[in-house]
């Protein structure tokens, strides 16, 4: 759901997160190793899309930084080091997956949702069907009793969130950890926004339960 890229080429660093964007997760870019570190010790990210020869802190000393943590967060390193003995030492120092450059980008996207499948707690299969809700997060389609939802992004996003928590409460501040990325400003109500818009679109009769001071739950 929330990614960092840690990629030294600029430019391929903001394409990577433009197309994982327009894929559904929130992402953020940073283009040396300590500024890597330094978002892990900020952000609860679900992936990391590693680059190995970053500058600062080299992406090797990333990934034995988050493995010595025992971190949640997955690592898919994406290097232009391609031989076998260059993917087996990455895998080694804790990588989860390793893709070489250059690559397709649909094959990055699924592997980036399969590493965020499981790396949740329990694993989450890619179909989630609860209270007549169908979520494919593969394809990205959402119905409720048969009807297309039609949702942004960020509306589909929310509700994975809440369809993983079956039945348990969400923070709002967890929603905006999650499914937003380092520019969102907490004091902007943009979960409220997203919340109310869900709710509509949802329809009758409510699905969203909201708890004062604890959070929003299904």
């Amino acid at each position: 759901m929330r990614v960092l890229v840690a990629e030294d080429e600029e430019t391929l660093a903001e394409l990577v997160a433009t197309g994982l964007r327009r894929a559904g997760f929130a992402v953020d870019t940073v283009y040396r190793g300590d500024a890597a570190l330094d978002c892990l010790g900020l952000h609860d990210y679900d992936v990391i899309v590693l680059d190995r020869d970053l500058p600062g802190v080299h992406g090797d000393d990333v990934a034995r930084d988050l493995v010595a943590s025992a971190s949640r967060t997955r690592i898919l390193m994406l290097t232009a080091a391609a031989s076998m003995e260059d993917k087996v030492e990455g895998l080694d120092l804790g990588a989860d997956d390793y893709l070489a450059k250059p690559f397709e980008f649909p094959e990055l996207v699924s592997r980036v949702r399969a590493l965020r499948r499981r790396g949740a707690r329990p694993p989450v299969p890619p179909l989630l069907e609860r209270h007549g809700l169908r979520l494919d997060t593969v394809r990205r389609t959402a119905e409720r009793d048969g009807r297309d939802l039609d949702l942004s992004p960020k509306e589909f996003s929310v509700l994975q969130i809440l369809l993983e928590a079956d039945g348990a409460a969400v923070s709002a501040e967890e929603l905006l950890e999650r499914a937003w990325d380092a520019h969102a400003d907490p004091f902007t109500g943009a979960v409220r926004v997203c919340m109310s818009k869900l709710r509509g679109k949802l329809g009758e009769p409510g699905l969203i339960r909201t708890t004062q001071g604890v959070g929003y739950a299904l």
